[in-house]
């Protein structure tokens, strides 16, 4: 199914040959001492430059201590984050909303058993790409950075660790990564509301029924251009569609629970399930990290 959608961003010569002699030897020790000189002076200053030069990521780094942030108080317990969620009431929609936040993308995103310790999720995010909404950054004061992000159940559980960007593209492409995610970014829906906790109740789970939800709550409009792929109930009443707007995949849960409104029902895809866009990990993106025990009864 494709539709646009229809509702309303570089000299004097010597006198002997002792002379000579002596002469030779003179130059010979001022150019090695000059070569010394002139070697100890190029070190100290390529590395004086290196220290003047090298990019201050402190804004960028200030957005990544954000991110930990905002984690910390997804997963604070409910009576005492003033409505926030104990084990993180929230799915990988609100983890990419908080990325994109803070200038960033997200690169992958996973789930692993960690023993008896429960369940640990993992998101490897690149920021950089946005500088920070207040003030102006000069461009090579701002360099992208990437971060590993794991959290379980609980404020303390949220870890945040600097890690080399990948050097390659998500999908095998040439060029550059960090080009990639901009391109990315730029390919979002183009809607006020993309990417805002939204309830889904009251439209029919089908891809027409996920169309006609998109535009009545505005999270496309009519320059979008939407590509449905594929879609499949997900039990509790919940129905997980993947799909293209504007060439980038995007996953929607619809969910007809009256809690639903809390979440965040549509949002990019990490980097690298970009190419394949399947509705097998749009259910797996779609799992909720967590029920607050005090909301659940």
């Amino acid at each position: 199914m494709t539709t646009h959608a229809t509702e309303p961003r570089h000299d004097r010569r010597p006198d002997s040959g002792q002379a000579r002699g002596r002469g030779t030897g003179s130059r010979v020790l001022l150019v090695s001492v000059t070569a010394l000189v002139a070697c100890a002076t190029g070190v100290a200053g390529t590395l004086l430059l290196q220290r003047t030069t090298a990019p201050d990521t402190s804004a960028v780094d200030a957005q990544a201590a954000g991110l930990a942030e905002d984690l910390r108080k997804e997963l604070n317990a409910g009576f005492y984050s003033g409505g926030g969620t104990y084990g993180g009431q929230f799915t990988e929609g609100t983890l990419v909303a908080r990325v994109e936040t803070h200038g960033g993308a997200l690169l992958s995103a996973g789930t692993a058993q960690d023993g008896p310790g429960g369940t640990v999720h993992t998101a490897e995010v690149m920021l950089g790409l946005v500088p920070p909404g207040t003030g102006t950054v000069a461009a090579n004061a701002y360099p992208v950075r990437c971060h590993r992000y794991t959290f379980g159940v609980g404020t303390y559980s949220v870890k945040q660790s600097a890690t080399p960007c990948p050097a390659t593209r998500t999908d095998g492409r040439p060029g550059s990564l960090a080009a990639q995610m901009g391109v990315l970014l730029t390919r979002q829906p183009t809607g006020p509301n993309a990417y805002r906790q939204t309830a889904t109740s009251g439209y029919a789970h089908t891809p027409q029924g996920a169309l006609g939800f998109l535009k009545d709550k505005h999270l496309v409009t009519a320059g979008d251009t939407v590509n449905a792929v594929s879609g499949t109930a997900d039990g509790d009443g919940v129905y997980v569609l993947a799909l293209r707007i504007n060439g980038a995949c995007q996953y929607l849960r619809m969910d007809s629970a009256p809690t639903s409104s809390r979440l965040i029902p549509l949002w990019t895809a990490p980097a690298d399930e970009q190419e394949p866009c399947t509705v097998k990990r749009a259910v797996a993106a779609a799992g909720l990290y967590g029920i607050d025990p005090a909301k659940a009864g």
